[in-house]
């Protein structure tokens, strides 16, 4: 592949996990306020992996894996789709999903200070400033009167950080693990083991099943898109983006998906958007920034000279 091609993949990438998966949110949304949240989980990523699985073997890809591999795929499967995106999809049941995606937006501050508890990486002045900004910023977007009124609220907000830390941690556990070299067939087992994990935890919580027939349009056009979307498109891109870039700028998808939450919460959701949220979203994502650009850690370098 030349650099070109290489750069153009790379783009479309970014793009689908920078929009697409803003979207995921309102999708989610819709679904879990009919849907069991696991169950709603487990059929996503189940059909998704199989669908994976299929268009591998169709296309020629070998979709066989050592051990270790496997071992490896079911790892990060439950650390970004069981644990990480299936509690998300069960808060959804108490919390806004434009407050979700707000919350989620602090995820490169966690990346940020785990690579730096677990590898030691030094930390910059422009993180520091960083880290600060997005503490400012969840203080000010999860003490919202109106919003921890709210029944189990809390335990949503609460349980969305600890879905954060996971996605965190199986950022930097995925840039170094021996994983299916091609990326489609790693998201395929990543996806179909995380929905089978998915699908015991639907079971041990005692989640009634239905048929998709007796959904409504909604629920089933919902998850039918992040299936395809959502699901194949997005998440094979962020596996090849970890493999290809560093997990601190494959972070910086919460640069956009707040917004396009947001925006598709409030206009498909009716849901309310306070001026203390927006306000903690620019604080919020300016600590962001301040993280991923290495132009403004050069400035605060000169400035110290």
């Amino acid at each position: 592949m030349s650099k070109s091609q290489n750069t153009l993949l790379i783009v479309l990438a970014f793009f689908a996990i920078y929009v697409i998966w803003g979207s995921t949110f309102m999708l989610n949304k819709i679904a879990v306020n009919e849907l069991p949240p696991f169950m709603l989980a487990a059929v996503r990523f189940i059909i998704a992996g199989v669908l994976i699985f299929i268009i591998a073997i169709i296309t020629g890809k070998k979709i066989s894996i050592s051990k270790k591999q496997l071992l490896n795929t079911t790892i990060a499967g439950f650390l970004f789709l069981t644990f990480g995106n299936g509690v998300i999809v069960w808060a959804l049941k108490y919390v806004d999903s434009s407050f979700a995606a707000l919350e989620i937006s602090a995820q490169p501050l966690v990346v940020l200070i785990l690579m730096r508890i677990l590898e030691g990486k030094k930390i910059g002045t422009g993180s520091v400033i960083g880290v600060v900004l997005g503490i400012v910023g969840i203080y000010l977007l999860v003490s919202q009167k109106q919003l921890i009124s709210q029944e189990n609220s809390i335990l949503g907000m609460v349980m969305i950080f600890a879905c954060l830390v996971s996605w965190a941690y199986g950022s930097i556990f995925v840039a170094k693990a021996d994983l299916p070299s091609n990326y489609f067939v790693n998201t395929g087992y990543q996806m179909f083991l995380g929905g089978i994990m998915l699908l015991v935890s639907s079971y041990l919580f005692g989640e009634t099943w239905s048929s998709p027939i007796s959904w409504s349009i909604q629920a089933q056009y919902s998850i039918a898109l992040l299936i395809i979307f959502g699901g194949i498109i997005a998440f094979t891109s962020f596996n090849y983006l970890l493999k290809v870039v560093s997990p601190e700028k494959v972070a910086t998808s919460t640069y956009v998906n707040p917004i396009i939450a947001l925006g598709l919460g409030w206009y498909v959701l009716n849901e309310q958007i306070t001026m203390q949220s927006i306000f903690a979203a620019i604080i919020l994502l300016t600590g962001v920034y301040f993280i991923n650009t290495k132009k403004k850690i050069v400035i605060f370098s000169r400035f110290r000279k």
